[in-house]
């Protein structure tokens, strides 16, 4: 079976994403590589930001635990990082609690949709 490895993220100024999303997850980034500024995640994937004028917004959410989240969401709150419970961004300053978890989303500078959350998806309990 095929594991992913990384993905490629265009950025207006890759040090700063990388930075950013780092910051937000309680990572180092990794040095740079080629073109690419890579952030490691806890599963060997690492997200590989790339300076880029061709920036198409995504949505990359993260499995964290739940001192992992408490961690971040204080690095966001901390930062008056704009924050929503949902996807569609109609629930703001709040968080979720899908799945007997927590969820929030919040963009970065390029418009990433990012999310944080501590149950992963499936059917409702």
């Amino acid at each position: 079976m095929a594991a992913l490895n990384h993905i490629i993220i265009p950025a207006k100024d890759k040090d700063a994403s990388a930075t950013f999303l780092a910051d937000i997850l309680g990572v180092q980034p990794g040095a740079q590589w080629g073109p690419f500024r890579p952030v490691p995640t806890s599963n060997g994937v690492t997200l590989d930001f790339v300076d880029s004028k061709d920036v198409r917004t995504q949505h990359y959410a993260f499995l964290v635990s739940d001192e992992e989240f408490d961690a971040s969401f204080g690095r966001i709150e901390k930062a008056g990082i704009t924050y929503y419970a949902d996807p569609h961004k109609t629930e703001k300053g709040t968080i979720n609690h899908h799945w007997g978890g927590r969820g929030v989303y919040f963009e970065d500078a390029n418009g990433h949709l990012l999310e944080l959350i501590t149950k992963p998806y499936g059917e409702q309990p």
